[in-house]
Formats: C-alpha cells, structure tokens, sequence
C-alpha cells in the first residue's frame, strides 16, 4: 500500500459517503479515477436501480489514459442485477490499473470481480485502507453475513443514569444540537423502532426533521404486543400510513387489527415468548423485508431485551448535565442485569464527542458479529 493509493481511497471514501442511507439494500460506493497527481473523474453510488459508483465515474472520463487508475471502495461486481457487470465497463474504457478498498462480502460472487479483471491483464490491488472502507458499510456487512438489520441503540440519559423520570417524562433530556445528530441518524437508516411505552409516553411522530426540509423519513416499527398504539397517535396520524408498521402478537385478536389496516397500516404479526414479541423472530422478518440498518429507539423495556438478545450491534449514548436527583427514574435498559461488574457488557472502539454541553459515547458491544 503506497501513499498515494492511500490518498486517492479517502477521496474515494468521500465520494462513498454521499450515498449513505440511499442505496440500502446496497452498500454505499465510491469511485474516482486518478492520472498522476490529478482526479480526472469520479462518482458514486446514488440509488437503488441507477449506476454503480465506477460507473459513474467512467462515464465523466472524457479520454482514457493507459496510465489511470480507477479506486473503488467495493469490489466490482461481475454479474448481471439492476444493473450490468461493472467489470465490463471497466475493460470497455480500457483501464489498466483497479485499487480496491475491500472485497465484496456476499459469499455467491466474493472474489468475482477482482479475478476476472486480472483475468484481462488488469493490475488489481485489494485491501487499501479496508477498516475505513468496512467501516463506512458496517451495516451492508452484517446484513450480508446474518440476514437481519445492523441495530444501532441511541439513548439519552441524565448525568446520574435515568432516561425519563418515575411518571415516564423525558422530553427533553438532551439539548437541540444533539437532538438534530438524531435527526441525522434518522435520515441514513432504513428503520427506526420503539416500544408502546415509549408510543404512551411521549407520542413522538419518528419522523426526520433536517434543516431546509431535508431528510427522508425511515420506516416506524412500533414493538405492540397488544396492540395498545392509541388511535391518535402521530405515528398512526402523521406520515404516510404504509411508513408505519405495528409488531403485534400472534394471538392478536382480527378486529384490533382491523382497526389499523382500514387506515393502510400493515401489522406484522409475530410469535410471543415470555409475553413479549420474539424479537430475533422479528429482527430475521425486517431483514427479510430488506430493512438493512434500524435506529433502536424504545425506552428501558425494549433496549434492555434488546439488549439481552444480543441484537444491538452500535450505541450511542448522550450524557446530559442533569441530575434527576432520585433513584425512581426510568433506566436506559430494564430488565435482569449483571450481578457482578465482571460480568458486564464492555464497550469497543469508544469514541466521544461533544454537543454543546452534551457528551455522546459511541462504542460496539463485545459481543458484536464482525463478519
């Protein structure tokens, strides 16, 4: 890996980045391509059905040189889709030189593209800044390996643990400039999920609310075993009905049912263990609707079974500083805990940063499934 591999992959990166939260159930791509010193083309992967990122790229590439070098993050693919082999393209404009950042992790093609390029006298190297690149598509990898959604937890707490006071009030705990990071948040995953306590409790529209009115509403999963969801809540009169999907139990009586899908409401009907919705059960259904990233937001019952399932792959908590100054608050997971701190879920890759007076800590549980 020489510096300028490097150099021309973090703009690659770059370009790759701009697709996030668009291109599900794709991974997000970058390209550019490269003469000397100098970018003469590059793109990325917008959408669904349009071109792929080397695609793009290619063609704002006016006249082919022997000497470029195109930089992928993803491996190009080698077979037909929504869209024709990239490979192809690539040897069509006469490229001699492919850097890719990582291989492409679906078992039925990993390899593909890289061996047939250099099956046509293409120079092909791999592996340029692969962390950066694995990391910009973490949830596209774990969807690939184990077929459900990449489950990112946000929860904001006071400075002494609570999440909302005993009477289940926590609006609002964290200040503007963080709430807007949700916002963003929001924006770039598929779904974002909540329990009925927190529907109860605060009635939040789980809508994104950028600025400029920008930002693309994400599907609403509202965990509802018995199917409490009140008539009048926003996420039942706000957005648009087919955006809000109820996860109710699989003895959920027809005519509750009924009373939502008159409104063009679909309800997911799940099995019920321990009097709660089989959450692995649900999690495998979303990755089978191709929900591919989903923002956990429910209050302390549905993290905390989350939690103990193993199914949130990211956290991120707000701290804010604001002490509740009671011990009868409501906890950022309930439930049965560690009986000894040996015995607790540690926290990987912790990063901080800070929001006004706000901190928030990013980390990956230990048991996370790196594929």
């Amino acid at each position: 890996m020489n510096d300028v591999d490097v150099k021309f992959m973090r703009l690659a990166l770059r370009e790759a980045r701009k697709g996030l939260g668009r291109t599900s159930p794709n991974p997000a791509v970058g390209a550019v391509i490269a003469r000397g010193d100098e970018v003469v083309a590059r793109g990325y992967h917008r959408r669904v059905g349009l071109a792929h990122a080397e695609v793009e790229a290619l063609k704002r590439l006016e006249n082919a040189s022997p000497h470029d070098t195109l930089y992928v993050t993803l491996e190009p693919c080698n077979h037909t889709g929504k869209t024709p082999p990239c490979t192809l393209a690539i040897l069509e404009k006469g490229i001699k030189r492919v850097v890719v950042g990582m291989k492409d992790p679906n078992p039925s093609v990993r390899g593909g593209g890289s061996d047939f390029l250099k099956e046509h006298g293409v120079e092909v190297v791999t592996g340029v800044l692969e962390p950066e690149c694995r990391r910009l598509n973490e949830d596209f990898l774990l969807f690939v390996a184990l077929g459900r959604p990449f489950v990112i937890s946000k929860s904001a707490l006071t400075l002494d643990g609570w999440i909302a006071t005993s009477s289940g009030h926590s609006q609002w705990i964290t200040n503007p400039k963080s709430r807007q990071f949700v916002h963003r948040l929001r924006d770039r995953v598929d779904a974002v999920m909540v329990g009925i306590g927190t529907i109860l409790a605060d009635d939040p529209s789980l809508t994104t609310r950028l600025k400029r009115g920008r930002g693309r509403d994400p599907l609403r999963v509202i965990v509802d075993t018995r199917l409490r969801t009140p008539d009048h809540a926003k996420v039942v009169t706000e957005g648009t009905p087919e955006r809000t999907l109820l996860v109710a139990g699989d003895d959920t009586d027809p005519g509750l049912m009924d009373r939502f899908r008159v409104r063009g409401i679909p309800i997911l009907q799940c099995p019920v263990k321990d009097g709660r919705i089989d959450l692995s059960f649900l999690m495998n259904r979303l990755g089978e609707m191709s929900v591919m990233s989903l923002l956990l937001e429910g209050g302390g019952t549905l993290t905390g079974s989350m939690l103990r399932e193993g199914l949130i792959d990211k956290f991120y908590i707000f701290k804010a500083p604001k002490l509740l100054g009671g011990g009868d608050g409501i906890p950022m997971a309930a439930g049965p805990g560690a009986k000894k701190m040996g015995q607790c879920l540690v926290l990987k890759q912790i990063r901080v940063r800070r929001f006004g007076d706000d901190i928030l800590i990013r980390g990956y549980p230990g048991y996370h499934h790196s594929p």
